[in-house]
């Protein structure tokens, strides 16, 4: 008989850690060999309902609250879970020591904080969402700008931060904001760039990394990134803080071309913004505009629609030779185009957002409607039918609750990509690989191997797009190789991986190579 798993909580009562420390706590937790389930969270109503769902007594959190930090695990015994709770103390708590030159308790307040360093510049706000505007608006108080990496922080409250932060001249970054990068220091997700005289302007995430990469590898470095929030270019929030990013980055002399990533934002807002570089060369990628309204000429903008397609018109503003990813993509495709008749679908399995969304745009261009849990068409959405072609958002809140982010933790990602690779319709799964600072010190270890299992079963291709650069701590070329050793087609661009795996799915090498 399988012995019954003991379920185990840990409360640290006035510990607050933000939500990337709480992802290293969990990812850390789980990787103890015997833990069935783990978690490192604050003890808000939310994550004490997913406790009570995996069927934690909560007894240990009656009186916590949002400021209270707990670790649950469950395991085979007593001894998995005190290793478990060790690494994820570990893997949460050993930074605060900043090497032996800080050892008290972190501070508790953002006015500790400033008079622990008061050369600070910036604040980064990462607590529960009902919380995060007043936090932001204390920072922006203390004179700082301020990266708001909440998420459900309600619209009219961002609204009034950003007239807030424009009025005193300070930047708002967010809500939702995972990625910025200032004057050569990265925040949150971020990759390393080489400097340089291209500034990222991005109401996406992992679209601001795309793009940055991008513009780096193809020999240009990056003077900032800005990062937005998703809702920034919409008809509700106005652009407010794209206005006030557009405008700082035509003061500052160490830019010479703005790009500005977004998906489609209100028409009437896309052309305020692109206005405010007032001469400035400014590339607007905005995935999957409408033909119809790319047009902004009389602003001297080049608009684009792909990331890829922003990146080499920035390259090319700043007078380089622009590269041409599709360079023998349609030769390695058809190489390894020898697919079963019935194997005509694609998959697409996303850790980042935005590259979902061109994913959607670029596959759909070829292969027409392709289902999505945040679909370009409310009418595709989920569940979708068994022929139909689908992109997940794995970052998305359902696939994440209670567990790390995909571009943490690919363990959900491995649990998909094994589902999906049985599905004898399929032709293609698409992955994409975050790698910088706070992404999986190395995914290529934990998806590679599972990539050969499924090559050497006889099933679907893997077309894998990494995303990073030769500076990052994973090691981009290293990540690259292991996953080409296995098979996998490793595609120049994240839009090309899409016209590779549409390529397959159509048997037509061609679809790979065309500009976009």
């Amino acid at each position: 008989m399988t012995p019954a798993l003991i379920h185990h909580v840990t409360l640290y009562p006035d510990t607050y850690v933000d939500s990337v420390v709480q992802l290293s706590g969990t990812r850390a937790l789980r990787q103890v060999e015997g833990v069935d389930w783990a978690a490192a969270a604050m003890a808000t109503p939310g994550n004490r309902d997913t406790l009570a769902a995996e069927g934690f007594d909560l007894g240990e959190l009656a009186e916590a609250g949002a400021n209270d930090l707990f670790i649950a695990v469950r395991a085979r015994s007593d001894e998995v879970v005190g290793e478990a709770r060790a690494a994820g103390e570990t893997a949460m708590f050993a930074a605060r020591d900043n090497g032996g030159l800080r050892a008290e308790q972190p501070a508790r307040s953002l006015a500790e904080a400033l008079a622990r360093q008061p050369g600070s510049n910036v604040a980064i706000v990462s607590v529960p969402g009902d919380y995060a505007a007043l936090e932001a608006h204390k920072a922006l108080s203390a004179g700082l700008d301020v990266l708001l990496f909440s998420d459900n922080v309600p619209v009219d409250a961002e609204i009034e931060l950003k007239d807030r932060a424009a009025g005193l001249g300070r930047l708002v970054m967010g809500p939702g904001a995972g990625t910025a990068m200032l004057g050569g220091t990265a925040l949150g997700f971020a990759n390393v760039v080489t400097p340089g005289r291209v500034a990222v302007v991005a109401a996406a995430g992992t679209g601001a990394q795309e793009a940055a990469t991008l513009v780096d590898r193809w020999g240009f470095g990056v003077s900032h990134i800005i990062g937005l929030g998703g809702r920034d270019l919409s008809g509700e929030v106005g652009g407010r803080m794209a206005l006030s990013a557009v405008r700082a980055l035509v003061a500052d002399d160490d830019t010479d071309v703005i790009l500005l990533v977004s998906k489609p934002p209100a028409v009437e807002v896309a052309h305020e913004v692109v206005a405010a570089a007032a001469g400035k060369p400014l590339v607007a990628a905005l995935i999957g505009i409408p033909a119809d309204v790319t047009d902004f000429t009389a602003s001297g903008v080049v608009a684009t629609r792909t990331l890829e397609a922003g990146a080499l018109a920035a390259v090319r503003a700043m007078g380089g030779a622009a590269p041409d990813p599709a360079a023998g993509l349609a030769e390695r495709v058809r190489a390894c185009a020898d697919l079963p008749a019935e194997r005509r679908l694609v998959r697409g399995l996303f850790s980042g957002g935005t590259l979902c969304y061109e994913s959607l745009v670029v596959l759909a261009d070829v292969l027409g409607p392709v289902y999505s849990n945040t679909p370009l068409n409310k009418e595709l959405g989920l569940p979708a039918p068994g022929d139909a072609h689908t992109c997940l958002d794995l970052g998305e809140e359902e696939y994440t609750k209670g567990r790390p982010h995909p571009m943490i933790d690919p363990q959900a990602r491995i649990e998909l990509l094994r589902e999906q690779s049985t599905d004898p319709a399929v032709a293609a799964i698409i992955l994409d690989v975050v790698l910088g600072h706070g992404a999986h010190p190395d995914p290529a270890a934990e998806l590679a191997p599972v990539c050969a299992e499924i090559r050497a079963a006889g099933g679907p291709r893997i077309v894998v797009y990494v995303l990073g650069t030769d500076q990052d701590p994973q090691g981009f070329a290293r990540q690259r190789r292991a996953f080409e050793e296995v098979g996998c087609l490793v595609t120049e661009t994240a839009a090309r991986a899409s016209l590779a795996a549409a390529a397959l799915a159509r048997r037509d090498p061609a679809i790979a190579g065309p500009a976009l």
